[in-house]
């Protein structure tokens, strides 16, 4: 039977150099501490890199100080800001850390891929999504096990570093993650579907539960709950990754507005089956999904990231 593929023993585990101490950053940096990771970790604000520190953590607000101890050390760097401040931090890279090994942990790729190509910074970057988080946002809101049991996208897009590939998917199995390679661009039209879509029904089912009052309201219970619980996010949070991902989420909203208007047509008529048999059937075929591991491809090898594309395209996973 075939074993799950290895890590290449030439993969090192070089230090992490976060950027941003949000929910994500902050996270991450917990989980590489815990992992045994040398880490230290940035953040504009001052406020989040006090409460690190007080927490133990190495963080700074000295963000060029910061990349050159990363070019010192070979460290990985990640980007963990919100989408509009992608830029000048990468601006900050291309300046004083413009060889490191670079990713991020950005819901949207495309965009990130082209910020890090106008930048010149593409030789060395390979991107990263980890598929987890909370309505809350902050250093406060952070935990070392968000990662736990997630699923952690890492590009494989054309020209990737087979040695970076392996040092980001390394960071994120540290993390307790497991990874899913992907294209960025086909990344995006996934989470156009699981991720995003869902902020929007969610928002949008918050509005009509408070357009039915307080009746409405002093009436929900499970399901609404769960389905607004990422209406709680932070606007700005999801106006972001939705904006930065507008082509794919168009695409999917217009699909789901079809299926809505179908269904519409169908309750007029008195029947709502069509729709909830297919929905249920859809829920059902998540539910049972196996993780099956990546098997045979060796980062670096020839056509590897056509075969890591094939791979997370069928759900297979990189293990340990």
């Amino acid at each position: 039977m075939c074993q799950p593929v290895r890590v290449p023993t030439s993969a090192s585990t070089p230090p992490v150099c976060v950027l941003g101490l949000g929910l994500i950053g902050g996270s991450l940096l917990r989980a590489a501490v815990a992992a045994g990771r040398e880490a230290w970790g940035y953040n504009r604000s001052a406020e989040p890199v006090e409460a690190a520190r007080a927490d133990g953590f190495n963080a700074s607000t000295d963000l060029p100080a910061t990349l050159r101890r990363a070019a010192e050390s070979d460290a990985l760097v990640v980007v963990a800001v919100p989408v509009p401040a992608v830029d000048a931090v990468l601006a900050a890279v291309a300046e004083h850390a413009p060889h490191a090994a670079l990713t991020d942990v950005v819901s949207v790729k495309s965009q990130v891929a082209a910020a890090v190509a106008a930048h010149g910074l593409s030789a060395r970057f390979v991107g990263g999504h980890p598929m987890a988080g909370t309505a809350e946002s902050g250093w406060s809101a952070g935990f070392a096990e968000l990662f736990r049991d997630a699923v952690w996208v890492v590009t494989v897009d054309d020209g990737t570093d087979p040695v970076v590939w392996t040092q980001v998917a390394d960071l994120a199995l540290d993390c307790g993650s497991v990874v899913v390679p992907a294209e960025s661009g086909e990344h995006d039209a996934a989470v156009a579907r699981v991720s995003h879509l869902p902020h929007l029904l969610a928002e949008a089912l918050a509005l009509s539960g408070a357009a039915g009052g307080d009746l409405a309201l002093g009436l929900a219970a499970g399901s609404f709950r769960d389905g607004t619980r990422v209406a709680g996010t932070a606007p700005a949070l999801v106006d972001a990754m939705c904006e930065g991902n507008a082509t794919a989420l168009l695409t999917t909203l217009d699909e789901t507005l079809e299926v809505l208007r179908l269904a519409r047509e169908r309750l007029a008529d008195g029947s709502t089956a069509e729709l909830t048999a297919a929905g249920h059937a859809a829920r059902r075929r998540f539910e049972q999904r196996a993780r099956r591991p990546v098997t045979g491809i060796v980062p670096g090898d020839a056509d590897w990231i056509a075969r890591l594309r094939e791979a997370g395209r069928r759900g297979e996973v990189w293990t340990r």
